[in-house]
C-alpha cells in the first residue's frame, strides 16, 4: 500500500517538466503549470464535491513535507472536517493577528497621546518620552507587546536599578502603564509583567526612598543675613529675583513667573494662580515690607507682564538665578555651602526658612508649612486646617524678613 501511495520520488519530481498532474497517491498530486512552475496539490472529495488545496511550491515544500501535509489533511477529513475550511480560518486568524499586533513603541506613543492632555506640562511629556526612548526602546521597542514577559522587563530595569534607582523606578511604572494600556486595548492578555506588588518586588531590591532622596543643598539659617547682605550688593533682575524668592520662601518657578497682575500692593498680598503651583492650588503669599520695597524698586516695562523679566520681556530662566549664586563665590571657590560642603541652590533657601521657623521661632508647624504651600501629611489635620492662616503667616514673613536683614 505504501508503494502505491508514494509513486513519486524526489528525482522524478525534479526531472518532470511536461505540464499536467502527477499523482503520488492518497490525494497528493504534483501540479506542473504551462509555464513550468511546479507545486503540490491535495485533491479530495466532500459530500460528492471535488476540492483541491494547494500545499506550496516544490522549491519550498519538499516531497516529504508535502506527504506530511497531505497526511494531516486526511486526518481532518477522517474527523469530518474540511481541510480547506481550516486553512482559511488559519489564514484569517493570521491576518487579524498581524492587523492588531502592536509593538511596545507603538503602544507607548498611543498611551502618551491618550494621556498627555491630563499631564501637568510639556516637560512632563518630555520626561516620559525621554525615559522610554533611553531605557525601554532599545530592549522592548520593536517587540510585539504580546511577547513582553518578566525576563524582558528585567533586562531594562536590572542594569540601572541601584545606580539610577529614581529613574529605574519611574521607568518601571511607565512600562507598567504602557502594558496596562495595551491589555485594556486588547493588544495583549495576562498579568502585567512590570507590576511591582507581588511580582517584581520579589526580584528587585526594595531601596528605601529616604536612603536615596537627595535634598537641595541649603544654607544654615544663621548665615542667611550674611548671604542677603552680599546679595543686595549685586545688581540685576536675577539678583532681585533670588532675594524675592528668599523673602517669600517661594519656588524659583513661581518667582520667575510672577506677574504684576498677581500683586495687591495695597493689601500686601501676592496671589499665585493654581496653574503655576506644584500642588495645583491657588497660593496666597503675604508680602513683608522688605518684599514690598523690593517690588517697588522693579521698573514696570510697557508691554511686559513679568515682575522679573528676562531678555525680550520673557521670564528669566532657572539657570539665571543659579548663576547669581555661582557669581557670588570668592576666587572661583564656593563660599555659600550647606553642612555637607555642597554649594547651595535657590530651592534650598526654602529649607533654610523652614529650619529657621522650627528652631528660632514659636510659630506652629502648620503655619510654616502653609507658607511653603505644603500639604499637611495628616488627613484629619488637613480637615481642621482648611484656612491659609494668612494673618499668622504675615507675621511670620515679617519676622523672617527682619531676621534676613540682620547679620549675626
Amino acid at each position: 500500500m505504501a508503494r502505491q501511495q508514494q509513486r513519486l520520488s524526489a528525482l522524478k519530481v525534479s526531472k518532470l517538466t511536461k505540464p499536467g498532474l502527477y499523482g503520488d497517491g492518497a490525494g497528493l498530486t504534483l501540479q506542473i503549470a504551462p509555464g513550468g512552475a511546479k507545486s503540490w496539490l491535495f485533491r479530495y472529495m466532500v459530500a460528492g464535491k471535488t476540492y483541491g488545496m494547494g500545499l506550496g511550491p516544490t522549491h519550498t515544500v519538499s516531497l516529504a513535507e508535502a506527504r506530511q501535509k497531505a497526511l494531516e489533511a486526511r486526518k481532518l477529513l477522517l474527523a469530518g472536517i474540511n481541510p480547506l475550511t481550516v486553512k482559511r480560518q488559519q489564514k484569517a486568524a493570521a491576518a487579524l493577528a498581524g492587523a492588531t499586533m502592536m509593538s511596545f513603541d507603538q503602544c507607548a506613543e498611543a498611551y502618551i497621546q491618550a494621556h498627555k492632555a491630563g499631564w501637568k506640562n510639556a516637560k512632563h511629556i518630555g520626561q516620559w518620552v525621554s525615559t522610554l526612548n533611553t531605557y525601554a526602546s532599545p530592549v522592548l521597542g520593536h517587540l510585539p507587546v504580546t511577547q513582553i514577559d518578566t525576563g524582558i522587563v528585567m533586562k531594562c530595569l536590572a542594569p540601572i536599578w541601584e545606580s539610577k534607582h529614581e529613574t529605574a523606578s519611574r521607568l518601571r511604572g511607565r512600562i507598567e502603564s504602557v502594558l496596562g494600556w495595551a491589555t485594556t486595548s486588547g493588544y495583549r492578555t495576562g498579568e502585567n509583567p512590570a507590576r511591582w506588588k507581588g511580582h517584581l518586588k520579589n526580584l528587585l531590591a526594595n531601596i528605601d526612598k529616604s536612603s536615596r532622596t537627595k535634598n537641595h543643598p541649603s544654607l544654615p539659617w544663621p548665615r542667611i543675613g550674611e548671604f542677603i547682605a552680599a546679595l543686595r550688593k549685586r545688581e540685576g533682575v536675577s539678583a532681585r529675583a533670588v532675594e524675592f524668592a528668599i523673602l517669600t520662601a517661594c519656588r524659583s518657578g513661581e518667582v520667575r513667573g510672577a506677574r504684576w497682575s498677581e500683586l495687591d500692593l495695597a493689601g500686601k498680598l501676592w496671589t499665585i494662580p493654581a496653574v503655576r503651583m506644584k500642588a495645583k492650588r491657588e497660593h496666597h503669599v503675604p508680602l513683608s515690607d522688605a518684599a514690598l520695597l523690593l517690588i517697588s524698586s522693579m521698573p514696570k516695562i510697557a508691554g511686559v507682564q513679568f515682575v522679573f523679566p528676562g531678555s525680550g520681556g520673557n521670564p528669566l530662566s532657572d539657570m539665571s538665578l543659579t548663576a547669581v549664586i555661582r557669581r557670588m563665590n570668592v576666587d572661583g571657590k564656593p563660599q555659600w555651602l550647606d553642612p555637607n560642603g555642597e554649594g547651595v541652590t535657590v530651592h534650598g533657601f526654602r529649607s533654610t526658612f523652614r529650619m529657621w521657623a522650627a528652631e528660632a521661632t514659636n510659630y506652629p508647624r502648620e503655619v510654616a508649612e502653609h507658607a511653603l504651600a505644603h500639604q499637611l501629611p495628616d488627613a484629619v489635620e488637613r480637615a481642621y486646617q482648611r484656612g491659609s492662616q494668612i494673618a499668622k503667616r504675615a507675621a511670620l514673613m515679617t519676622d523672617w524678613s527682619k531676621y534676613c536683614a540682620g547679620v549675626a
